[in-house]
């Protein structure tokens, strides 16, 4: 293990380690792990306000990593793969927390909305899903089912294309022009564009 160590110690590039990860080299994770923990943690904390939160999507990116291991490709940028991960992740738990009290809470803290009760943080937030809701049901039953899966589900482009036998391609095609459709039709308040961006925008 010391050995191991002092050779870690003299690989400066990702692809070294990346190569021995893909062997099963859990001293080549942790030497990936130490290099990026703490950047990944200050990333996320930026946009989540919640050490808790951001110390819990460093685990889940990294445990997706190791996970994954044998599908990763050493020699592209690993760092814009890893920070994409941690991006999405944030996204995602911004979605499943925006209607709860603190995340409403930082959603007017970024417009500097001081002295505002909470009621309406909650009332624009209902708001802004109820008229989603109702522009969905404008859409033809083909376009408001892959919205679905893809927004409310989380399913991958790959995994709508499979389940309703489709290619790729028709996906993406169609959740292109449902977000165009709602965000033409979304009234142009901040907040409530704001909420549409992290809701269903990201």
């Amino acid at each position: 293990m010391q050995i191991t160590f002092r050779i870690l110690k003299n690989l400066r590039s990702n692809s070294e380690l990346l190569i021995l990860i893909q062997k099963d080299d859990r001293v080549a994770f942790f030497h990936i792990y130490e290099r990026y923990c703490k950047k990944l943690y200050w990333f996320v904390l930026k946009y989540l306000k919640q050490k808790e939160d951001a110390e819990e999507i460093v685990q889940e990116v990294f445990v997706k990593i190791w996970k994954s291991r044998d599908k990763i490709d050493a020699y592209s940028s690993f760092e814009s793969f890893l920070f994409t991960m941690a991006y999405n992740a944030t996204i995602s738990m911004l979605r499943k927390k925006a209607s709860e009290a603190k995340y409403i809470e930082y959603l007017k803290s970024l417009q500097q909305v001081n002295d505002t009760p909470d009621l309406i943080g909650e009332i624009q937030y209902n708001e802004l899903n109820n008229r989603v809701h109702s522009l969905l049901n404008e859409l033809t039953p083909r376009q408001k089912e892959i919205f679905l899966l893809s927004r409310e589900e989380g399913l991958s482009h790959n995994e709508i294309a499979q389940q309703l036998g489709i290619s790729v391609n028709t996906v993406k095609k169609h959740i292109a022009n449902t977000l165009a459709f709602l965000k033409s039709h979304i009234d142009n308040d901040l907040i409530i564009n704001m909420l549409f961006v992290f809701l269903f925008l990201s």
